[in-house]
């Protein structure tokens, strides 16, 4: 039932016609996150970025898509579980030849790992916002541990669907090698990349306990 009603909602999200054709689903205040309720992520309004130096001039950037994910509030409201994967093979830098290139062994190897990861287990919060999430980020096969802090968090009631959605911008700065990406570090491509996350979820708990 829970993953019906996940489906529904975040088909509805993409277009205000899929959102007509929706069943009717009862109404969740905005406020902040939901006291033990699910969230499911929309992968059309959850992307990750990033951010890396390019000889010392210009910034290289590049684009994932998430391929699906779960965000639970326990019953206190202060905390919670975060699960999401992204879609490597999904990356989009604006260069179909750079493209190519960061799916390749030299960075990502999409052929042997075509996703990544990012689990936490503990979501810090000022008042009803979210302001830091620690946990890991796993790709390559290597997992690390990530914080990210949020630059800006809220949740609203949205008018196509009828239902509670919370999300946020988040960022962090990692070093690549870490997850064994290192090529170019020693001819004037950086170590340190910059992660700029958008994230947003849809309350699916009908009557959060």
């Amino acid at each position: 039932m829970i993953k019906s009603i996940a489906l529904v909602a975040l088909a509805a999200a993409a277009t205000l016609a899929a959102a007509q054709q929706a069943p009717e689903l009862p109404a969740l205040p905005a406020g902040g996150p939901v006291k033990g309720a699910s969230y499911v992520v929309d992968p059309t309004h959850t992307f990750v970025m990033y951010e890396m130096g390019h000889y010392g001039t210009t910034t290289n950037r590049g684009r994932f898509s998430t391929k699906d994910g779960t965000v639970k509030i326990d019953a206190s409201g202060k905390s919670g579980k975060i699960d999401i994967t992204m879609d490597i093979g999904s990356i989009n830098t604006g260069v179909d030849l750079l493209n190519r290139h960061v799916m390749s062994r030299d960075f990502f190897n999409v052929a042997e790992f075509p996703t990544g990861r990012f689990v936490a287990d503990k979501i810090d919060f000022n008042g009803d916002k979210v302001v830091e999430v620690d946990g890991t980020l796993t790709l390559m096969g290597q997992t690390r541990p990530v914080k990210l802090k949020a630059n800006r968090f809220g949740c609203y009631l949205s008018p196509l669907i009828k239902r509670q959605v919370c999300g946020g911008d988040f960022e962090t700065v990692v070093e690549r090698s870490d997850w064994g990406i290192t090529w170019g570090i020693n001819f004037g491509f950086e170590n340190k990349v910059r992660l700029l996350v958008q994230v947003e979820a849809v309350n699916i708990t009908d009557r959060p306990s």
